[in-house]
């Protein structure tokens, strides 16, 4: 199995000014890239299309790359402030041959990343992404040239055309009775999302929308709705729409005030799409972290779910395999192959304006129809991550309470794959049973590993 030093889960990320988010390690990526990609198409001209969000470094850490790319000859558009989706969108619609996302996602301004896309607005594999680490690694340390990519005016030619692209998504005026609440994060969405939910005619409250190079993330967004709920219940909205701050993430608030969980939201959105699909294609992608109560509801639809590991990359590439509808995160990263080959906030909320739409029923009603099993989790600092089938005690006690929940519960242990954290996850038919066992677990961690107070 490939592995990667620089890449994570996500592309690559960190502290701006550390580590992979330097400018000597920036330039090194930009001729890799550069490297990779002649070496992937000998033949002809290549293009790079390169947009971010709304932090501070991302002008600067998107001319660092640029001129690495173009100092070998590659055309580099840049798409300047636009959802991480639209960075894929535009790597199709203009037959590029990479796509990159200047973005930390939901982390603070604070850090920065880059997400790559291939030639068909997927994310790379893991493969790939060992081949570029080893060309980094190869490259010498280098100056800025003289010949420097010159800095572009400001132009909103991409993010129009994912507007564009998402108004027509559902029919005109289709909100025209809507009042909805949105928070864009301070970030990439601030004006796509607003200026496509206008358009199809909703009436808009607008929350987090001036980004100002430091503010993306903060106390707002995906990771923190309580403004969002509070303002959904105040102002009698129909929906609440939080992004984070790349937008390819989706949290929705009921007109009631009520979070909606990720699992049954991927439900909601699976289950009506599955009604006008034959039984082969009731195909949905989740991970390892999804609640087994989605499971039960997409079974007794006549679905079939299949689990990978976490990534919204990993759910991408097994719905690419399976020819699978809709994929997801619990966390609202949801994929709908029909419309964008990467999770999207905006698209994932459309669909479910849609599901509204044409079931009239309320939010509430819906997410009742996926009970989820009760689930308890615990993050356990260890001192070392010694392999788990090294842990006889963990082991044994897995593989007993595997056996006592059976098709009624299940049980999870991994390692953080950033963090010396062992993650637990329990869940059962009900909360006794998993409280129980979530005891009996770190029982068993304890003799087996050095946990950290």
């Amino acid at each position: 199995m490939a592995s990667t030093r620089f890449f994570g889960t996500d592309g690559i990320r960190g502290p701006f000014g550390q580590g992979c988010m330097t400018e000597g390690f920036l330039r090194r990526l930009g001729h890799a890239l550069a490297t990779y990609l002649r070496q992937k198409y000998p033949q002809g001209s290549l293009t790079v299309q390169i947009g971010g969000d709304t932090r501070a470094s991302t002008p600067q850490i998107t001319t660092w790359l640029s001129e690495g790319l173009a100092a070998q000859g590659i055309c580099v558009r840049r798409l300047f402030v636009v959802p991480t989706p639209a960075v894929s969108l535009a790597v199709r619609a203009q037959k590029s041959q990479m796509g990159i996302a200047i973005t930390a996602s939901h982390n603070p301004h604070t850090d920065n990343g880059v997400k790559l896309f291939d030639e068909q607005g997927l994310k790379l594999s893991k493969i790939e992404e060992e081949k570029i680490e080893r060309l980094v690694d190869a490259q010498e340390e280098l100056k800025t040239p003289a010949d420097a990519v010159a800095p572009e005016a400001p132009d909103r030619s991409g993010a129009n055309a994912y507007v564009d692209f998402a108004r027509a998504l559902l029919p005109p005026r289709a909100l025209a009775d809507w009042k909805i609440v949105v928070d864009t994060a301070n970030g990439a969405t601030s004006f796509t999302t607003p200026a496509v939910l206008e358009y199809l005619g909703a009436s808009l409250i607008t929350l987090n929308n001036t980004p100002d190079g430091t503010n993306i993330n903060l106390d707002c967004g995906s990771e923190h709705p309580e403004k969002l709920v509070k303002k959904v219940v105040e102002s009698q909205a129909d929906l609440g729409i939080a992004h984070d701050g790349d937008g390819d993430r989706l949290l929705i608030v009921t007109r009631e005030g009520a979070l909606v969980d990720g699992d049954q939201l991927l439900g909601v959105l699976a289950l009506h799409l599955f009604e006008k699909l034959p039984l082969e294609k009731r195909i949905l992608v989740a991970t390892v972290q999804s609640n087994l109560g989605l499971d039960r509801a997409i079974e007794k639809a006549g679905g079939k779910l299949v689990r990978v590991d976490v990534g919204d990359r990993n759910v991408l590439h097994k719905m690419v395999e399976l020819g699978a509808p809709i994929g997801g995160e619990n966390s609202g990263h949801i994929i709908l192959a029909d419309a964008c080959l990467c999770g999207d906030g905006l698209v994932a909320a459309l669909a479910l304006c849609r599901v509204l739409l044409e079931s009239r029923r309320p939010l509430r009603e819906l997410c009742a129809g996926i009970p989820l099993f009760p689930q308890g989790t615990a993050n356990l600092k260890v001192a070392e991550k010694i392999p788990l089938e090294n842990c006889p005690a963990l082991s044994q006690t897995i593989q007993e309470l595997e056996t006592e929940l059976s098709k009624d519960g299940r049980v999870m242990a991994r390692y953080s794959g950033t963090e010396p954290k062992l993650r637990l996850l329990v869940e059962a038919d009900t909360q006794q049973k998993v409280d129980t066992a979530l005891e009996r677990l770190k029982a068993a961690c304890a003799q087996d590993l050095s946990v950290v107070n």
